[in-house]
């Protein structure tokens, strides 16, 4: 192994790195704790550590204070826990006075070795090293890590490209605009129509959109297989598949358990209730759904109102479902939602008490500040818009927040009450 071990850190000093989109999201640097990247497969963990190996580059570090181990490698097929050591061994070796510096260690899907924690633990206390480590399996669970590394680490999630790194990756902008005169205005929403439609998983940057399907079906396939069934050796295939395909087709909607164990079993479909709740906490633990309460006081208001059900990028949502013009809403509510996640806000949905509904409410993390928005594709039907304005307006009442904002396609304006209309390709920047 000390061999293997030998080429592969040799190969990742002649290797050339590959050409970046920069994401706005940086690792944090705390003396002590480990950087975890965690997120859905195919977001990008690896390519965001060597964005910050760039960094590091940029900053003076010079490259053989650095190390790179993927442990998808095949050449590392048969790495165990007894073999972390000869890491250390083999890197010490070839730089000794490294010992005297500050070295970043990157450590790539490192959850398939089991007991990886207790190496990571005694780097952290015995080793002058600042640790990266990324996972797409659901092994690599902010609660795991917690577990694991006992407070020691900094969580970064890694989502698809916002629309501002799809700009940057299609090099449409080199600086985000700041003015939205007409040509910049019509770059946008060209680009806000691709966005939607496309997603924002790297892999399908500059792919014939004939592979577009193919490619993120694959990931979904992925997750199903890899962190569901084979990590939670889940039996039931036929129900995990069902609950995905039918989440899929209503993103954004209240998901009740009961009501598809119902579905189910008028269909000839076997399966427990405890079982779907399990299977979608799992989905949920995979990033590849997100879970929106109902923003209430009331245990009973959050027992009878389910949580919404979000997907993490439309692409996915296009390829996995036929949808016509009157499902465009849904896509752009989704892609609101998951802006604000990325972000990192605290979300609920509201039911005002007298009547509506509105989509989002939201609250900063830090500071706490709340604020409401509501999502309508345009003002054009007047009644479904009233009726989208009514429950906005309903909520700020109820809850005495002075402004709120609706996103639309491409409508803007502004109401009275202190009411924002914003087009989705302004309010994404």
């Amino acid at each position: 192994m000390k061999t293997v071990l030998t080429h592969i850190i040799d190969d990742f000093y002649e290797r050339k790195l590959p050409t970046l989109v920069k994401r706005d999201k940086q690792f944090p640097r705390m003396v002590g704790k480990a950087n975890v990247a965690m997120g859905m497969r195919r977001t990008g963990k690896t390519y965001f550590c060597y964005q910050h190996i760039h960094d590091l580059l940029e900053a003076g570090t010079p490259m053989h204070e650095m190390v790179y181990l993927n442990f998808e490698d095949d050449r590392l097929l048969q790495f165990s826990v007894e073999h972390f050591q000869m890491i250390l061994d083999v890197y010490y070796g070839k730089f000794p006075n490294n010992r005297e510096t500050v070295c970043h260690f990157f450590f790539d899907e490192i959850q398939r070795i089991e007991q990886w924690e207790v190496f990571i633990r005694r780097l952290l206390d015995t080793e002058n090293v600042q640790i990266y480590l990324t996972g797409s399996s659901s092994k690599l669970l902010s609660s795991e890590i917690a577990t694991s590394l006992r407070g020691r680490s900094l969580t970064t999630e890694i989502f698809p490209f916002s629309f501002s790194e799809f700009l940057r990756a299609h090099e449409l902008f080199g600086e985000l605009p700041q003015q939205f005169g007409a040509k910049t205005t019509s770059k946008l929403r060209y680009a806000i129509k691709e966005y939607l439609e496309r997603g924002g998983f790297p892999e399908v940057k500059g792919i014939e959109p004939s592979l577009h399907s193919e490619i993120l079906q694959g990931y979904i396939d992925s997750v199903i297989l890899k962190d569901i069934i084979e990590r939670h050796r889940v039996g039931n295939v036929l129900a995990l598949k069902h609950l995905v395909h039918h989440i899929m087709h209503a993103p954004g909607g209240q998901f009740s358990v009961n009501k598809f164990y119902n579905t189910l079993k008028s269909m000839g479909i076997k399966c427990t209730k405890n079982s779907l709740y399990e299977y979608l906490d799992h989905l949920i633990d995979a990033y590849l759904f997100y879970r929106v309460p109902i923003h209430s006081r009331s245990e009973k208001s959050r027992r009878l109102n389910p949580a919404k059900i979000y997907v993490i990028d439309t692409g996915l949502l296009n390829a996995m479902t036929f949808r016509n013009a009157a499902n465009h809403g849904i896509l752009l509510e989704n892609l609101v939602f998951m802006q604000l996640r990325r972000q990192g806000h605290i979300i609920e949905y509201v039911h005002p008490k007298s009547g509506g509904e509105t989509d989002f409410f939201v609250r900063h993390p830090s500071s706490g500040k709340a604020s409401l928005i509501q999502v309508c594709w345009d003002m054009s039907d007047q009644q479904t818009f009233q009726r989208e304005l009514r429950g906005l307006q309903n909520a700020m009442e109820e809850f005495s927040i002075e402004t709120g904002t609706i996103v639309t396609w491409d409508d803007e304006g502004m109401l009275a009450g202190h009411i924002n209309i914003v087009p989705v390709w302004k309010w994404l920047l």
